[in-house]
């Protein structure tokens, strides 16, 4: 038994619609960090990419000693992890800044003013580990003796 004419025509038609959604809706793309890290990358001079591996993408600078961006963390969606020599030159605040800025969407004065306030809060009277809240990113800034980082981080719920 033949379908009529009248109804094969939209059947076949729905039929080739579908086959073409489902062949062209998801292409073969990077995750949000591997695409934040190209930005990164792109608008930084000096940034390259060194390494990836699953969550964490590996970045180096002149400007620090480590540099990584976390990705999907239990309590943050994205993460800023920056490490330097104990006393930071002014190019690891900018290096920051500008990557935060970038990272967050935020603008680039307030992440450097975050950024200082962290690393320059830590010494004899608060310790060597401070936490503190700034434009709705969280701050965690440590020292040891001989090196200093901050880890900049958006929770999930902002």
């Amino acid at each position: 038994m033949a379908l009529r004419p009248q109804l094969r025509r939209p059947t076949l038609l729905a039929a080739a619609l579908t086959l073409v959604a489902a062949l062209s809706a998801s292409p073969a793309r990077a995750d949000r960090c591997e695409d934040t890290a190209k930005e990164l990358k792109n608008q930084i001079d000096g940034l390259k990419i060194s390494m990836n591996t699953g969550n964490m993408v590996y970045l180096t600078h002149p400007a620090a000693k480590e540099l990584s961006l976390g990705c999907r963390g239990r309590n943050y969606s994205i993460e800023l992890y920056a490490k330097t020599e104990r006393k930071p030159k002014p190019e690891f605040f900018a290096l920051v800044a500008s990557a935060g800025a970038i990272i967050f969407t935020i603008p680039k004065p307030d992440v450097m003013t975050g950024s200082s306030r962290c690393i320059k809060r830590m010494g004899i009277l608060r310790g060597d580990k401070i936490s503190m809240r700034f434009r709705r990113l969280n701050m965690e800034c440590t020292r040891t003796k001989t090196e200093a980082s901050i880890v900049v981080t958006r929770g999930k719920d902002e």
